[in-house]
């Protein structure tokens, strides 16, 4: 039986940073995983140039049932820290927008730093590897794979979350995390499209393609959580960064709020200027929204495309700026983990320790990355989270290697 005094399940991004901070501190390290290919999840990320991090991230930026508990991870290893490692792989990088960043050239140098860095710390690689099951046996764990047995005084879980299953992704660390006693908080696809009843979606379907930017929100109150960003029309739902951003917060059943001209006044723009205008409304209302938008909205509300803006009565006009500043929708559901690029839910944190990533209930055990309650916005948040939580976990297991 091989011997380490850490083994970690899953070599993706929290994985591998975590594997390889742990062997620089002179821990041996094994990283387990069952994928063929290493870091897919990274490969496929940013259109192929993986959206690393992003500059602004706070726990404030992530949905939990406890989100300050990323307040210190975060803290502690922040994004420039994972910048000046990128500077010693000579890695360019550029922000595309909002504070995300990209490579310039490709994922795969994210795959390729993280690897390099796992082996310049004599990490021990299983991968293929199928483990079959985990015990705790007194002051170890035992983990048994179909390329035999490994024993370890600390274990972590690095597995992430549900989504993309077409890549590999399960719920094994859920599963373990129960073995072992642990709440976990209902999963769920997150930073995903939304998709409605096909005979109510109908009427919108033949907007698929469009897009525009606009303000989604789970309320009208200043309580509610707001994204401005874009929003694309598809032939089952929406989708688009908003639609992907507000998913996370959408509770399954209460309506959204869409405004499609978050900074536009277009009430008072209607009603304030139509006096003596000869101007047809979908003329002057397609010089803010895109045409097709404008005369599904037309039809709906009965007006016809050649309509005189003036011959329009304000009540009228109201009606179009209510359906534009707070176009209300209930989704039938999302597109589900195989569309979804995160996963909501997960191990709860409030059984974990914030600065070490430890089990509160067994000791040795550790959870990092997206297999927890901590889901990131979309923007390089997720990212951030596994080599942060990665890393803090990291530092904690010195304490192995100092009272060997």
């Amino acid at each position: 039986m091989k011997t380490f005094d850490v083994i970690i399940i899953g070599a993706g991004a929290a994985g591998m940073m975590c594997a390889a901070q742990a062997g620089l501190h002179g821990l041996s390290v094994c990283l387990i995983d069952h994928a063929q290919k290493l870091g897919e999840k990274i490969r496929i990320s940013g259109g192929g140039r993986c959206n690393f991090t992003n500059s602004g991230a706070t726990w404030e930026n992530y949905v939990s049932q406890n989100p300050r508990f990323a307040r210190y991870a975060l803290t502690d290893y922040t994004p420039d820290d994972f910048l000046a490692l990128l500077a010693e792989y000579k890695v360019a990088w550029h922000e595309k927008h909002k504070g995300q960043l990209f490579c310039n050239d490709s994922s795969q140098q994210i795959i390729d730093v993280l690897y390099n860095e796992c082996v310049r710390a004599k990490v021990c690689w299983q991968m293929p590897c199928t483990v079959n099951a985990i015990d705790k046996q007194e002051n170890h764990f035992l983990i048994q794979t179909n390329k035999g047995d490994f024993q370890s005084r600390t274990l972590v879980i690095a597995t992430g979350g549900m989504a993309a299953p077409p890549i590999g992704a399960t719920d094994f660390g859920l599963k373990i995390a129960r073995q072992f006693g642990h709440k976990i908080i209902e999963p769920r696809p997150a930073l995903v499209p939304l998709v409605f009843d096909g005979e109510y979606w109908q009427a919108y379907s033949h907007l698929a393609g469009v897009s525009l930017e606009a303000c989604l929100s789970t309320g009208l109150d200043k309580k509610a959580t707001r994204f401005v960003e874009d929003i694309l029309f598809t032939h089952k739902g929406l989708s688009g960064p908003g639609v992907l951003q507000i998913s996370s917060y959408w509770d399954g059943s209460s309506p959204l709020y869409i405004d499609l001209l978050p900074q536009i006044d277009i009430e008072n723009i209607l009603l304030t200027n139509k006096a003596g205008s000869k101007q047809q409304l979908q003329t002057l209302l397609s010089d803010y929204l895109p045409k097709r938008l404008v005369l599904h909205i037309l039809h709906m509300l009965g007006i016809s495309e050649q309509q005189k803006w003036a011959e329009v009565s304000d009540k009228l006009l109201r009606q179009v700026a209510m359906q534009i500043k707070q176009w209300q929708i209930t989704p039938k559901g999302t597109a589900g983990y195989k569309k979804a690029e995160a996963m909501r839910g997960g191990v709860c944190v409030d059984e974990l320790d914030q600065k070490t990533m430890q089990s509160k209930k067994i000791s040795g055990l550790y959870f990092i990355g997206e297999v927890m309650d901590i889901t990131g916005w979309l923007g390089g948040y997720n990212f951030q989270w596994a080599w942060s939580s990665g890393y803090v976990c990291a530092q904690s297991l010195q304490t192995i290697a100092i009272h060997r």
